[in-house]
């Protein structure tokens, strides 16, 4: 009897369905893993809504970028050892020859943007096919369910080493989202002398708290400390997040922007920029160096994203998962397919 998988395909913007057809076979050089979980975020949101720049997306698309899963098949040059190991992988479908590979710049491939899950079939299925030289191998008991937010972990990874935390420093966090939490975990795991989160959603004071920021302030609150930060990590994306991130900055202080920004965002004031001589860098997604980072901070215990996991669904029931994502709902954290 053949074996059957199922993919959720959006056809176009808030068309989708599930299908079934025969297990993918992995290509050379490929795997094919059996996968556990899947997050939603809001760039699937904006794929299914159709609100994501043509250029970063290919329809009919299944979606799916943040997962974790098994490796159940190899293909032809993948050490077949790989097979049943836990596993999560980049995303990025990086050339590894030109000049920004070759620096480690991966996600700044000058081959063109090609990703799984928005031009390549992404995890919203029973399985997914993908490069062995992009898995991220994890231990043999690592928690899949937390794992497939490894993802947005990379990314954040990419952020604080962008910043470079050390240990007794004053830093703040704007936006306590998935990013921003999966953010202070990793930023307390350096010690600071302060952490602060800052967020205008009174409800995710507790888990910043949880996680090891010392204090959460609303936007209006934050006014009170600026110009008080070494480093500030910005996660929100909201319109006046990169312009507020650089106020909180000390002078002579580092900011990174995370966020990803629409259109008619607020610009950084370029007076307040030269006269405090701040160094502003801004993350687009995660090289492989970050990806390392963050499985690492994973594997040690540094790094829990579980709590912030707050849905789950069959793929049967995409239309009410992808719902949720960007509703607004202030008791709607990480909504996962699975499988």
């Amino acid at each position: 009897m053949m074996s059957l998988s199922r993919s959720l395909t959006i056809e176009r913007p808030g068309s989708h369905r599930l299908t079934e057809g025969p297990l993918p076979e992995p290509g050379p050089g490929e795997v094919r893993v059996r996968v556990a979980a899947a997050g939603i975020c809001m760039s699937d949101r904006e794929v299914y809504d159709g609100h994501r720049d043509p250029a970063y997306v290919r329809y009919p698309v299944v979606p799916g970028h943040e997962w974790s899963g098994t490796v159940d098949a190899v293909g032809e040059g993948v050490d077949p050892v790989l097979t049943g190991r836990r596993t999560v992988a980049e995303g990025f479908r990086a050339c590894g020859r030109c000049e920004r590979c070759r620096y480690g710049e991966t996600s700044l491939c000058t081959a063109g943007y090609d990703e799984t899950g928005f031009t390549r079939p992404g995890a919203f299925a029973d399985h997914l096919l993908v490069p062995a030289r992009l898995l991220h191998l994890l231990a043999d008991d690592a928690d899949l369910r937390a794992a497939a937010l490894l993802e947005p972990a990379a990314v954040i990874s990419a952020a604080v080493r962008a910043g470079a935390p050390e240990p007794g420093e004053r830093i703040a966090v704007v936006g306590a989202g998935t990013l921003g939490l999966l953010a202070v975990q990793l930023l307390a795991a350096v010690s600071p002398a302060e952490l602060t989160v800052i967020d205008p959603r009174q409800g995710r004071a507790a888990p910043a708290l949880d996680f090891g920021a010392g204090e959460v302030r609303t936007p209006k609150e934050s006014e009170e400390v600026r110009g008080r930060y070494d480093l500030v990590v910005e996660t929100a994306g909201a319109p006046s997040t990169a312009a507020d991130a650089c106020l909180l900055a000390r002078r002579g202080g580092r900011v990174v922007l995370t966020g990803m920004f629409t259109p008619g965002a607020v610009g950084i004031d370029p007076v307040h920029l030269s006269l405090s001589q701040l160094t502003v860098r801004s993350v687009f997604g995660a090289p492989s160096a970050a990806w390392s980072y963050a499985v690492r901070a994973f594997t040690a215990g540094l790094l829990d994203p579980a709590p912030l996991i707050t849905h789950e669904f069959p793929l049967e029931r995409f239309g009410e998962a992808v719902a949720l994502v960007g509703s607004g709902d202030p008791e709607t954290g990480k909504v996962l397919l699975r499988p």
